[in-house]
């Protein structure tokens, strides 16, 4: 669990929450108490009150400690570098002066506050993992410094952020951390991360308590907290909001009483929850109400359940201890053996492994295999940013291969989830290596059954080696749970008894250490006729002995009928249904003329999943008959969000048709597809904004190919025929531009500076006055560039209001003028009660707007 460090716990109420022997009660919001206490306006940023108005802050906080609450959180949700630049404080002197607030309070705890840093982290922003592990290295020494108990991170929505801040504070202080996250009503953050995803790569990490706040009410947060137990290691913490918020008397105010708060938190803490608390809406009398019911109740049993579990920030694999489930990992990316890959890694034409990746994905896989070991190269540089295209496209989660443990470094560093490594071996040299990083990034790891002589003939040989790296990973602080043992398939044409002894091994490995168990199954037919047929009656025969995940081809139709037809026979093809589904039409290979056609294998009936996925999901308009092939090339590109060979395809296909058609016959209906993706969950920001740069590459080719660079009058591609910033335009399309700013006093841009990119990536002149800006900036915006839609964005409570007040003044002057808003503390009904004309639930919704107004 993260790295094996001594925590330094001074306080017996400190020591007694962690050990489960006692609940651990936290306070609630602070925004609305500083909004009610005049200090709202005071600073631009609100943690600088710790400095100038600290007697007001200890009042806020009092209250809260009166109301029961035993932990204070500091005053410093937005204290690093980036939002204190200008304000003439320190991180330093803002935490010291934070904690002698709390201390002044009389708080029995002080936990020193981390939020985001409100800039988006590469890919999708600037901010590189190493600039944010720094940003939050220096908030967390401060915080330690400055005499805090504990760390809390908080309200983070993007899961590399999180693990930046967590592995920050882990590494940095001696200090128990806890780390929350903030999810929509969706149950995911606006970039696709689960409760359960959260709590897995965080718990591994090292934090002693995971959890959820923010976003949502007490009622909405329960089922939520309930996905996340499982998967939490040490606590599960809980502070939500109380309610959803609106504005009476130019005043936020919020619909869930203190009462009513108290009783919905019963299921949270039926949940197992141990840490609580309250935030945005929530007061000292939500605390105290709190605080009653708590004495009643003694904490439960620990709610987590071991498995061998990886993540990508959107996607999980988990197999429960003593569950009969099986994982395949897909073998493809990996240059052995295969010129064009090998090729496409010295290239750098990581287009070619996005393909790949998302063709086995598609065929079944559930972890994917990243091996870019090609002589000559930089590999942990290379194997990084492999990682990083990957993750940039493709959702599924990532094992990385390699020997060299400073690639693995390089590539889980900035890895968001919790990836697989292959591998680790029974040699001291190579445990003494791979482990340490390992148990850093909170990976899983699959260890291979050879040492300093060699692979052991024998099944027992096998095992008493897995023994070895079980026990050396545990020394290292990784549980069993997140060990898995690859016994190492040897060729059935050269070491024939040795199968058997394969197998047996696996066997014993589950009977005798629990373990899951890893097999690269293709290895056994080298040298062999018939390859397939020998892989998949091997791998049949592993499954039967007690394999778990297999390491193959899932493009091949043998392995895909076996691993269909086990998950029937093991039960967790449940009631058969995707069986059924896939081969109720299927013809069977050996019984007359279907064998031929067939290759030995099952073919999946044409109304089949299998079958569906492989459907253009666009039709092919008459115009385009004889490019169909290009035209659904050219959706996959989209789909799969490969700008490159977009690109090349409307090069192509633009010597046999008019610009104007492919946009409306082929961009126009591919991009409602992927916006269908994005609101069925199928797809996530990442996908997204990925797809969007993709159709922006084909757009640019036309737009290249026209006279001035224009699309001419027809063009009715979604928010594609205007000027864009993104693309060098002198000036922005006053008939296409949009404003984008964050309200006044609130210092939180990332829900904007993510509108403002997917907008752009779609081709709109974005103009963005930044955070903090006034209604009559923004009105003076409007009027200087004449833009027709402005976009307001809010995070906090006490911000809200301005958020009202500039639509009032910009609806007054220029009554012409439509505002969309969105933001953490807006919702429809709230956006409808202060005169918005549109409310953007993410920012995929914001482009759909801006598509529809201008037509």
């Amino acid at each position: 669990m993260g790295l094996t460090r001594e925590v330094r716990v001074e306080s017996d109420l400190l020591r007694r929450a962690l050990a489960r022997e006692d609940f651990l009660l936290f306070d609630g919001g602070m925004g609305t108490l500083v909004q009610q206490a005049g200090l709202a306006k005071v600073h631009e940023n609100p943690d600088v009150l710790n400095l100038t108005h600290p007697d007001e802050i200890a009042a806020i906080q009092r209250q809260y400690v009166e109301a029961g609450a035993q932990c204070i959180t500091t005053n410093t949700f937005g204290s690093n570098r980036l939002k204190l630049a200008g304000t003439g404080a320190t991180v330093a002197e803002v935490y010291a002066a934070a904690v002698e607030v709390a201390r002044a309070a009389g708080a029995p705890l002080v936990a020193g506050d981390i939020g985001p840093t409100g800039s988006l982290l590469a890919p999708l922003g600037s901010l590189s993992f190493d600039d944010a592990y720094d940003i939050f290295a220096e908030q967390a020494r401060a915080a330690e410094a400055a005499g805090c108990d504990l760390i809390v991170v908080e309200t983070m929505t993007d899961l590399l952020e999180a693990k930046a801040a967590v592995l920050a504070a882990v590494e940095q202080t001696a200090l128990p951390v806890f780390a929350t996250m903030s999810f929509g009503e969706d149950g995911r953050t606006f970039l696709g991360t689960t409760p359960a995803i959260a709590a897995s790569t965080l718990s591994a990490l090292g934090a002693a308590a995971v959890g959820l706040n923010c976003s949502l009410g007490p009622d909405e947060l329960a089922p939520l907290a309930a996905e996340a137990a499982p998967f939490a290691r040490g606590l599960l913490m809980a502070q939500p909001n109380a309610g959803l918020p609106r504005v009476e008397d130019g005043s936020t105010v919020f619909d869930v009483g203190s009462e009513d708060f108290a009783r919905a938190m019963a299921p949270i803490l039926d949940a197992g929850a141990t840490v609580v608390g309250g935030c945005c809406g929530t007061t000292p009398a939500h605390i105290a109400a709190l605080a009653r019911l708590l004495r009643d109740r003694r904490p439960g049993a620990p709610t987590y359940r071991p498995a061998f579990t990886v993540t990508s920030a959107q996607e999980m694999t988990s197999l429960p201890a003593g569950a009969a489930q099986v994982a395949v990992i897909g073998e493809r990316i990996n240059p052995t053996g295969k010129k064009k890959l090998r090729a496409a890694i010295q290239t750098g034409d990581f287009d070619y492994l996005v393909g790949e990746a998302v063709a086995q994905v598609r065929a079944g896989a559930d972890i994917l295999d990243v091996n870019v070991g090609v002589p000559g190269i930089d590999e942990p540089a290379v194997l990084a940013r492999a990682v990083r295209t990957l993750q940039a496209t493709c959702p599924a989660p990532l094992q990385l291969d390699s020997a060299d443990p400073a690639a693995i470094d390089a590539a889980a560093r900035g890895y968001a989830g919790r990836a697989m490594v292959n591998s680790v071996n029974g040699k001291a040299a190579n445990l003494a290596a791979v482990l340490p990083v390992v148990a850093r990034y909170g990976c899983t790891v699959v260890g291979l059954t050879l040492d300093e002589d060699g692979i052991p003939p024998t099944a027992e040989g096998r095992l008493a080696i897995a023994r070895r790296i079980v026990a050396a990973a545990e020394e290292h602080g990784i549980p069993r749970e997140d060990v898995a043992i690859d016994c190492l398939v040897m060729a059935a044409a050269t070491n024939q008894d040795e199968v058997r002894e394969i197998l047996r091994a696996v066997t014993l490995c589950k009977q005798e250490l629990g373990m899951r168990t890893v097999l690269g199954v293709s290895n056994v037919s080298f040298g062999l006729p018939a390859r397939p047929l020998v892989n998949s009656v091997f791998l049949a025969a592993a499954f039967g002995a007690g394999l778990d995940m297999p390491i193959l081809n899932p493009l091949s139709a043998r392995y895909g009928d076996t691993v269909n037809a086990f998950r029937v026979l093991n039960g967790q093809d449940g009631g058969a249904v995707r069986f059924l589904e896939d081969y109720a039409h299927a013809a069977d290979p050996y019984d007359g003329p279907a064998a031929a056609a067939s290759e030995g294998a099952l073919a999946p009936g044409p109304t089949g999943s299998a079958a569906a996925a492989e459907e253009c999901p666009v039709p092919v308009t008459d115009a385009f008959a004889e490019d169909a092939e290009a035209v659904r090339a050219m959706v996959s590109y989209v789909l799969q969000g490969r700008d490159a060979p977009m690109a090349a395809a409307t090069a192509d296909l633009l010597g046999r048709h008019d610009g104007i058609a492919i946009i409306n016959d082929v961009f126009v209906p591919v991009l409602d597809e992927v916006g269908r993706r994005y609101d069925v969950g199928a797809f996530f920001l990442p996908q997204l904004m990925a797809a969007a740069e993709a159709v922006k590459a084909g757009f640019d080719v036309i737009r290249a190919q026209t006279t001035d660079g224009v699309v001419e009058e027809g063009a009715c591609v979604p928010a594609m025929s205007g000027c864009s910033a993104a693309t060098g335009s002198a000036a922005p399309d006053a008939d296409r531009a949009i404003i984008v700013a964050t309200v006044e006093g609130d210092i939180h841009d990332i829900g904007k500076n993510i509108v403002k990119m997917l907008l752009e990536n779609y081709g709109f002149s974005v103009i963005d006055l930044g955070r903090d800006v006034a209604p009559e900036a923004v009105l003076a915006a409007v009027r200087e560039t004449g833009a027709r839609l402005v976009g307001l964005s809010a995070l906090m409570t006490t911000t809200v209001g301005a958020m009202e007040r500039t639509i009032a003044l910009v609806h007054e002057a220029c009554p012409e003028v439509r505002l969309m808003v969105g933001g953490a503390v807006v919702t429809a009904e709230f956006a409808a009660s202060i005169g918005a004309d549109f409310y953007a639930k993410d920012a995929a919704e914001s482009a759909r707007i801006a598509t529809a107004f201008f037509g």
